[in-house]
Order: structure tokens, then sequence, then C-alpha cells
């Protein structure tokens, strides 16, 4: 059977075997549903059969050998949106180079067993099929580079102008107190924009810290000791007002919470998602934070009201550099996030053992749930 037949006859045969090599590449290949792991691969399969059916030249093919064929990136080839869509759901290049080297073996291992004896015209298949591949794998390659670039940029153009704001503010507050005579009334309303002002650039800074250390291979420290989760949330509350004192936060606890965790870590957890939810609500409804202490579990939940996060959103909400989409975005809100904030917060949950997960719909909100599991047996 020739090579090109037996791809588009086995497609889901393959595509089944390859998923189940690709879950084994760690998070987040492990963490996405079957549609999203398998995405454009079944198309990247059928674009590989014709390209192994396609007449080309001599000279085609020395392209392909020295790769200097021309890769096409626009939106017919499924490999070169498979690159992007692998980027902006966290993948590594290493995960990338790795899905395509798993497909090649399974194709040719399933294959092979079908060939009689090996033939000029099998030789000539196997040729091309590599080189489809290749170029499939080249065409992925650029747009998730391309995709990265793009992201950084974003980010390092976010952070310029967001970390200016608050300078600015600052600058122009100190230059006001150093003038004589001003009114008590305007100090305090100039003490008030420079606590905002610093408080969002701290927020921003332990986030670029946070992250430079996960990058970096670092090993995020914990330091454990008995604590009240309420306390932590009423911190967290405090930061976030004092970031958005426009919005109306509300606190609600029940239960035993008082636990061993690392107070400081989770503080910055539940600031980001209330900084979060902040950013995002409607302005007519409060942000809620609500902590209940269970035999098993402390789960705290983080809910506001406001446009509906697009399920495409949500699946790459915790991936860092990653700017949120909402549907129906009616408000204006500041341009505050380094798409950090809800990537350290994952970070900082799975390090104490736990878990947060988010949902998003038209009558509950946005909630996010993060369950911090009890270090210490209730008694």
């Amino acid at each position: 059977m020739k090579l090109s037949g037996f791809i588009n006859s086995h497609t889901e045969q393959i595509i089944k075997q390859w998923e189940s090599v690709a879950r084994t590449l760690g998070a987040p290949a492990n963490q996405l549903s079957t549609t999203a792991l398998r995405d454009h691969v079944k198309k990247i399969l059928q674009e590989i059969a014709l390209d192994i059916v396609t007449v080309q030249s001599v000279r085609q093919q020395k392209e392909k050998i020295e790769g200097t064929a021309v890769v096409a990136v626009d939106d017919e080839s499924a490999a070169a949106t498979h690159g992007i869509l692998r980027q902006l759901s966290g993948f590594s290049l290493a995960q990338l180079t790795a899905e395509y080297r798993a497909l090649r073996a399974i194709v040719l291992r399933l294959w092979l067993p079908q060939i009689n004896r090996i033939s000029e015209e099998t030789t000539y298949d196997m040729v091309r099929f590599n080189e489809a591949i290749d170029q499939a794998l080249a065409e992925s390659v650029t747009t998730f580079s391309d995709q990265e670039t793009r992201t950084r940029d974003t980010f390092l153009a976010i952070l310029g102008h967001d970390l200016r704001s608050p300078l600015a503010t600052m600058a122009m507050a100190g230059d006001s107190l150093s003038r004589l005579g001003e009114p008590k009334d305007s100090v305090r309303l100039i003490g008030a924009r420079v606590v905002r002002s610093a408080a969002t650039m701290n927020a921003m800074v332990n986030d670029l810290l946070e992250y430079a250390r996960t990058q970096l291979g670092g090993k995020m420290p914990m330091i454990m000791e008995t604590v009240n989760v309420e306390e932590i949330c009423q911190a967290a509350l405090e930061d976030a007002s004092a970031a958005h004192p426009d919005c109306v936060f509300e606190l609600d606890t029940s239960g035993n919470l008082i636990d061993s965790f690392d107070s400081d870590r989770l503080q910055q957890v539940f600031s980001n998602l209330l900084n979060n939810a902040a950013q995002y609500r409607t302005t007519k409804q409060p942000v809620t934070i609500c902590a209940k202490g269970g035999p098993e579990a402390i789960i705290v939940t983080v809910k506001n009201l406001g446009p509906v996060i697009p399920s495409k959103s949500l699946a790459a909400i915790f991936t860092p550099l990653i700017q949120l989409t909402v549907e129906g975005q009616s408000h204006s809100r500041p341009s505050t996030s380094l798409g950090l904030g809800l990537f350290i917060a994952r970070q900082i949950t799975e390090a104490h053992g736990g878990t947060i997960t988010v949902e998003s719909n038209e009558t509950a909100g946005t909630i996010f749930t993060v369950k911090l599991p009890r270090r210490k047996t209730l008694q």
C-alpha cells in the first residue's frame, strides 16, 4: 500500500496512538482536552499525504533538502496554525518538536509492516514523507517562534507603559508635596495616589520576580507556618482595594480556616485573583472572596460578574504572558495586566499541593476556585 493512501485510510488509528504519546510530554499537553490536543493534527496528516503524491521538481527537492523551501505561514497551512496554537497553549519548542518526532515514528511503524518488500517506490514514498513532515515541522516552528516574539514584545510594551503610569503619578505627587502651603485635604488625596501607585508597581514587580524564578528553574521557596486564611484573605482584599479604590470588595468566611501555609505566598495568590476580578467586573456589582474551611481542604473562591470569558481563553488562562480576552466587554479597564498574575497564582497553589480552576458563564459570572488540602488533621 502506498504511504499516502495508508495515511488517509488509517488517520484515526495514527492520531489515537499519537495522542497517547503526546500525553506523556507533561504540562500542558497532559492537561488539554482531546479536541484541544489533537487540534490540527488530522489536517496536518492530510496535507502530508497530499504532499507525498504531489509532483515536485529537482529544484524543489533540492530546496527541501537544503532547508530553503518557502515556509507557508498563511491560514491555509494546518502546520502553521498548529505552531501558533501550541505557543498560546503554553507548549515549549521542545514539546512541539517532540510531537512531530512521535508522529513520524508512529506513521512509519504502522505502515512498514504492510509492505511485503522494500522497493524503489517504497523508498521514494519514505523520502517524500520525511520531506513533508520536516516541512510541516519547519512551518510550525516558524509560526511558534514568531508568536513567541510577538508575545514577548507585547509583554515588554505593556510593562513599559504600565510602570510609567504609576511612576508619573508618584513623581507628580512628590512635586506637589515639595511645595509649601498645600491644604491638608490635598495632601491626603496626594498620599492616597502614591499608595495606589506603589501598590500597583509592587504587584507587578512581585509577579515579575516569581515569573523569572520559574523560568530559570528555581524552586519556589515556601515558609510553612500556622496561619488563619481569613486574615490572609483580608490582607489581600486591602491590597486590591488600594489598587482599585473604585471597586467594592466583600469577604465571606466560614468553618475552620487555620492550617499550615505560606501566608505571604497565599496573599499573593488571592491579591492576583482579586486584582484580575476587579479589572473585568461590572461597575454595579462587588467582587467577592469566600473562604470555607472543610475537614479535608480549605476552599477559597473569587467571583466577579462581568463579560463571559470564552472557552478558548479559559483553556490558556493560566499560561504566562497571555492577555485575557472577554466577550461583550462594554467598559474600559485599566491596562495593568502583564499576563503573569494568574500564572503565578497557579504556581503558588500547586506548590501548596492544591489546585486552581476557573469557570465563566452569564448567570454565575467568573469564579476562580482555589482548593488547598489541609496539612494538619482537624481534632
